[in-house]
């Protein structure tokens, strides 16, 4: 029996510790669809005129601003499901109180990017925000080209000369110049946990099943 007992305490100890990991992503899940509901209640709450003082805890804050696009843009590279590749437009604007910020009107076709978008009065709704689109992979933006592959608020803003504030429009009034804007939202967060916790749980079975093993090959030796 002593020599059955190593394994034994070792599969079972470690299937534990495995099993307790699983547990943890799925509280770890159930937190992240909390935080997630919290932010789509965030989205969806009433606007309110665009602050005086904004700083990125106002992350999705709902706001409503009004002013001129000074026809300064940058095109982000993009795509939707029923247009395909294009670029999201954000424009240099210009409030009605004087401040230069980041409006992100939305996106336009491959075909339309080489329109001309002049000075335009627009009136919108939409939420601030601080978007993490970059990855260590993401490249540099092609400024010859006027071509970005992610939106980097404080990078756009030393181009156009704003402050580091960005408005994703989700409701434009006036001439949005064909651009269709795309509101913010919590697709783009991942909340992988369950598959996580699916993947400890696999790998628990498969520790027992090999503790399992072992013990029956001790069990089959001749002494």
């Amino acid at each position: 029996m002593r020599r059955y007992l190593f394994p034994l305490v070792v599969g079972i100890v470690g299937c534990a510790i495995l099993i307790q990991l699983g547990l943890w992503q799925l509280e770890r899940r159930d937190w992240k669809e909390g935080l997630l509901a919290e932010i789509v209640e965030g989205i969806n709450a009433p606007p309110v005129p665009l602050p005086d003082q904004i700083d990125p805890s106002m992350k999705y804050l709902p706001v409503t601003v009004s002013g001129t696009t000074t026809g300064a843009e940058i095109d982000v590279l993009s795509h939707t499901r029923d247009q395909g590749a294009g670029y999201q437009v954000v424009s240099r604007f210009i409030t009605d109180d004087g401040r230069a910020i980041l409006v992100d009107r939305g996106f336009v076709p491959q075909q339309m990017r080489r329109v001309e978008r002049p000075p335009v009065r627009l009136q919108i709704t939409g939420n601030l925000h601080w978007p993490q689109d970059a990855s260590s992979s993401t490249p540099a933006p092609n400024l010859d080209e006027n071509i970005w592959f992610a939106r980097d608020v404080e990078h756009m803003a030393e181009v156009l000369d704003t402050l580091p504030v960005l408005v994703v429009a989700s409701f434009v009034q006036g001439d949005n110049q064909g651009a269709r804007p795309i509101p913010v939202a919590v697709e783009g967060i991942p909340n992988n946990h369950l598959s996580y916790a699916m993947q400890w749980f696999l790998i628990a079975v498969t520790w027992a099943v090999m503790t399992l093993a072992l013990i029956w090959r001790i069990r089959q030796r001749k002494y």
